[in-house]
């Protein structure tokens, strides 16, 4: 189980991160070094704290098994509402300091099969399962950038009948559309949106079935410029069948987005993504690997 520190509710508010990258593109400033706050200042109330303050070693709150209870719908609360680490860097989500520490590597499955809407599925019962299947889910939502789409996603890939406009990768999705100027409810010929897993972790369980799983994505955007940046999201995942989907019952407390291979990507507990060519273990060897590929992959 990972370590947390304090957050700020709503410091990156829904969709930021996207809106960031798509405000890039559509003004072609994807490269100059103070885009990230310029659209900070622009999109948000409050204006940015200091970053240097970052510098610091977060204040780590350790989720105890023995506070979390037996299991059922308290545990799952206390593992969905634990806060995660504060990112009140501007640029974090493009830039940092890059880690000095090595982090063991995350080696996730592949997928077996493709399942509704094209999202690769048929990943194990198991906590590295689910988090390939919400990258998966995630991967096939930034590539086809659509809100008809997306509400189709979410409606075959999680539980109960919640509303897809309230999903969080909706608002993403909507926000991106209207900064980069797309004429409707979907992207535009030309404009080439992906994403690719670059790191993962899993925030808590409750028995084989249940997982909090968050995964952080590299995002890129091109259409005359590209602009990219990392985007951290985490959600519930269920095993219902033979498949792990959505637990629309349990809102999870949002994760940090961090430059993946950062040092602040590392305190915020992100171990990096085994991708499916190469694996590199503690005494160096090789191995396998795998990622989310297949079918509707964000390559």
């Amino acid at each position: 189980m990972s370590e947390m520190a304090p957050t700020t509710p709503g410091a990156w508010g829904r969709g930021r991160l996207l809106a960031i990258l798509a405000c890039a593109l559509a003004a072609g400033l994807a490269l100059l070094a103070g885009l990230g706050l310029f659209i900070w200042q622009v999109l948000s109330a409050d204006p940015p704290r200091s970053g240097a303050a970052q510098d610091s070693a977060p204040i780590q709150v350790l989720l105890e098994e023995a506070s979390l209870g037996s299991g059922g719908p308290d545990r799952r609360a206390r593992v969905a509402d634990a806060p995660m680490l504060t990112v009140d860097d501007p640029d974090a989500y493009r830039q940092g300091q890059v880690a000095t520490t090595v982090a063991e590597p995350l080696s996730i499955p592949s997928p077996a099969t493709t399942g509704p809407v094209d999202v690769p599925t048929g990943y194990p019962r198991s906590p590295e399962g689910a988090l390939g299947q919400l990258a998966a889910i995630d991967v096939t939502v930034v590539r086809t950038m659509s809100v008809p789409a997306t509400h189709e996603i979410y409606r075959s890939w999680s539980t109960g009948g919640a509303d897809p406009a309230g999903w969080v990768m909706t608002g993403n999705v909507t926000d991106f559309l209207t900064a980069a100027r797309q004429g409707g409810q979907a992207k535009e010929p030309g404009l080439v949106v992906t994403a690719v897993p670059a790191a993962g972790q899993v925030k808590g369980s409750d028995g084989p079935d249940w997982v909090v799983a968050c995964v952080l994505l590299r995002l890129e955007a091109s259409l005359v410029e590209q602009a990219r940046a990392a985007y951290g999201h985490c959600e519930a995942m269920t095993w219902t069948g033979d498949r792990w989907v959505i637990d629309t019952t349990h809102p999870v407390a949002p994760a940090p987005s961090t430059w993946p291979g950062t040092d602040l990507a590392a305190r915020s507990g992100w171990r990096p993504w085994a991708t499916a060519e190469h694996v590199s273990t503690r005494d160096g060897s090789t191995g396998a690997g795998t990622g989310v590929g297949g079918p509707g992959g964000g390559r």
